[in-house]
């Protein structure tokens, strides 16, 4: 079977993997340049855990990954006013847990594709033709690229969904996020090994260090329109300027290339139509409030890899699951940024609970939602 993926990311590049690793003949169109720089770490557990144990690739990225041991919420001084350590809230999952940046995920992925897969970068998809001989995505440069389906992996901004499943299906949080990276010796001192964020009402910044010597900043504020900025650098420098503790300073370095997007979910009737599907943020984007985006596309592609032959079967097993964890990231917005000093106090209690024996599991579940459970393919590892 040829199956043409639209999407280099992390479920476009699962997918790839697992089909061609089934045997499948592959090709992954990705619409940028090259593999993508930026973006923000991410605790990635779950579903997508699994997978990774099941291809082989947790060694490899446990060594791309951080050892963090809290995550620190500070004042405009820069001291700590609450914190939720790490080995707690791993503990509670098993201690099945790597916190790794986005990028390096990709990575990894990437590194780890089988030989027969054809990845092709500055592939943007423009037409797509479904019919019963099989799907045909057309390029921006005229190319075009057949298979017996195409997948859609191709993110919360979609084009193969907005090509055949038409507009409208992206559900603005109210919230907008960044991320970016800098270089300040003195701030990498102040953070590293944890996790810091400013302990604010409406807006935050969150700091951690990074291997290499850099700080890498994540940004999030409430944003009541979907509308993106035209200089992303700017927008954050004045969104978050008056922050008090390293702020300004990193606000200084922030550089010209800023990761920038509202924060959103994915929601439409179907994910499958005649021989096309989506996969991962382009049909169930959970959020960055539910923290679980990544690991639920690993998982919703390894089983789409499984049954590629029957695609309305996986949307039926994975679409409950993708809801629930949708659910659980909206009723978790108002902790995750308060709208008020009240709701800040109260998430202080919150975390100083979750040290206590026993209730670090409850709000470890409340967090993350039903545990779930990937099948096995009997493919392990990687092209044989």
């Amino acid at each position: 079977m040829r199956v043409v993926v639209a999407g280099a990311g992390i479920a476009g590049l699962t997918l790839a993997h697992r089909l061609a690793t089934a045997g499948h003949d592959v090709v992954v169109l990705e619409r940028a340049p090259g593999p993508r720089t930026t973006g923000y770490m991410i605790d990635f557990f779950g579903p997508g855990y699994d997978v990774a144990e099941h291809m082989g690739l947790l060694p490899r990225l446990r060594g791309l990954g951080y050892s963090i041991t809290e995550a620190s919420y500070v004042d405009p001084h820069g001291r700590r006013v609450a914190g939720l350590a790490f080995d707690r809230f791993a503990r509670s999952l098993g201690g099945r847990l790597v916190s790794i940046l986005r990028p390096d995920l990709e990575r990894a992925l990437r590194e780890d594709l089988p030989d027969g897969v054809e990845l092709r970068f500055g592939a943007a998809v423009t037409r797509v033709r479904d019919d019963a001989g099989g799907a045909t995505a057309t390029l921006a440069d005229g190319t075009r690229v057949a298979g017996d389906l195409l997948v859609g992996a191709d993110g919360v901004h979609s084009a193969v969904r907005r090509l055949v499943f038409g507009e409208g299906h992206v559900r603005h949080l109210g919230f907008h996020t960044a991320a970016f990276t800098f270089t300040d010796p003195e701030v990498h001192a102040l953070v590293a090994g944890r996790f810091c964020v400013t302990d604010t009402t409406g807006r935050q910044v969150g700091l951690y260090g990074l291997r290499d010597g850099r700080v890498a900043a994540f940004t999030v504020h409430r944003a009541p329109s979907p509308r993106l900025p035209d200089d992303a650098r700017a927008a954050v420098r004045e969104v978050y300027g008056s922050l008090g503790w390293v702020v300004p300073r990193a606000l200084e370095r922030c550089p010209a290339e800023v990761y920038y997007d509202q924060v959103a979910q994915v929601e439409l009737p179907h994910w499958t139509t005649g021989r096309v599907a989506l996969v991962g943020d382009a049909c169930g984007a959970v959020s960055l409030l539910a923290g679980q985006g990544a690991s639920l596309g690993m998982g919703g592609a390894h089983l789409l890899a499984s049954r590629p032959d029957d695609p309305a079967g996986y949307e039926r097993e994975w679409r409950p699951v993708v809801a629930d964890k949708q659910r659980v990231a909206r009723s978790a917005a108002r902790w995750f940024l308060p709208d008020s000093v009240l709701r800040l106090r109260a998430r202080r209690v919150v975390m100083r609970l979750a040290g206590l024996p026993g209730v670090d599991r409850l709000v470890a579940g409340g967090l993350v939602g039903k545990p779930v459970a990937v099948p096995r393919t009997g493919q392990r590892g990687g092209a044989s």
